[in-house]
């Protein structure tokens, strides 16, 4: 079968290559892969900036934000030929730590946690795939189109958890929310927002392309004329930054109203300064009880969220998010970003 691989630390390396079918084990589905997004960590990898292959390979199937259909599926395992799955990411420790012993292994202590696509496992950009009946979430089959975006869906419903559970140290009632970065987890996490109740507003610098439309019409604001500006209009309790700018990053966090949560989603590259007044920034935080919580990957409890999160949401609206398909022969233009992609998805069939 064909999949999508890479050598890691390789930049250039990115190609289609012919690997062997995989052979499901007792407890494992075999699926075939229908559709897998492109994001940063993708790109970077593809970039050879990080990733790991397997042990004992050269190469790394990539691959981790997944849509495939049950193809066979063990007796008694919950599963059925035909039903659309996604594959969590993150396996923990094989000496798990407290937190993966716990089933939170996206809260792995010593970093020695594996993931699909990234960190020594094969990701899913593969025509087949395998993937343990413990590891694997059925989605409705209405989002046979969409499910893709069901990764980066879990990354935002374990940030809006992180913000209720540190809301929930005392009242908590927040009424307005700043999403900066209308990427897919922006207007993912946007869309949680307006479904939580929130006056949701969304920052981000481009005025053209499908942006401003998606952020309209899920009855949120967007904002392009910068922090200040959609700072003074949204009033925010609750921001989620998803840039990893890290001029936004600090300007998040000294932006919320009293008592606000900073949740931060995005990774910022290493190696460029900023000026920062640290006294007053400090200063607010505590005189305000301000919070700021960083957040990544998901486990199964917020994929099983995300899933109803989705399901809950207006498909045309979650369609639009995925503004371009490329087929696996044309990898190469889904790993070439552009000014007004969204989610970009390489289908993975014939």
């Amino acid at each position: 079968m064909r999949a999508l691989t890479v050598l890691p630390g390789q930049q250039g390396s990115l190609a289609v290559t012919d690997v062997p079918d995989p052979e499901p084990g007792p407890d494992e589905l075999l699926v075939e892969g229908l559709a897998v997004g492109v994001c940063g960590t993708d790109r970077e990898i593809a970039d050879g900036e990080y990733g790991w292959a397997p042990p004992g390979r050269d190469r790394l199937v990539i691959g981790h934000e997944s849509l495939g259909r049950v193809v066979r599926a063990p007796s008694g395992g919950g599963f059925s030929p035909g039903d659309l799955v996604v594959g969590v990411v993150r396996r923990p420790d094989p000496e798990p730590c407290g937190a993966c012993a716990h089933g939170e292994f996206d809260m792995c202590r010593n970093g020695r946690y594996t993931e699909r696509g990234i960190k020594e496992i094969d990701g899913y950009a593969s025509e087949l795939w395998t993937v343990e009946t413990g590891y694997a979430v059925t989605l409705d089959p209405r989002l046979a189109d969409v499910g893709l975006l069901m990764e980066p869906a879990t990354v935002v419903a374990k940030a809006w958890e992180q913000v209720e559970k540190v809301g929930s140290r005392a009242w908590f009632e927040p009424r307005t929310a700043l999403v900066t970065g209308a990427g897919s987890i922006g207007l993912l996490a946007a869309l949680l927002g307006v479904q939580r109740g929130l006056d949701v507003h969304v920052l981000d610098r481009v005025t053209g392309g499908p942006k401003p439309g998606l952020v309209a019409d899920l009855g949120a604001t967007y904002h392009h004329d910068g922090l200040d500006a959609a700072v003074r209009a949204a009033k925010p309790d609750v921001v989620i930054e998803a840039t990893g700018v890290g001029e936004l990053v600090f300007g998040a966090i000294g932006s919320t109203a009293a008592y606000g949560i900073v949740c931060l989603t995005g990774v910022s590259p290493a190696g460029r300064n900023l000026t920062v007044d640290a006294g007053t920034l400090n200063r607010d935080i505590v005189l305000e009880n301000d919070a700021i919580v960083g957040s990544v990957n998901a486990n199964r409890n917020h994929y099983a969220a995300a899933a109803d999160a989705l399901a809950k949401a207006d498909l045309s609206w979650l369609g639009r998010l995925v503004t371009r398909r490329v087929p696996l022969d044309g990898f190469a233009d889904a790993f070439d970003s552009r000014p007004e992609d969204v989610k970009v998805a390489v289908t993975l069939g014939s």
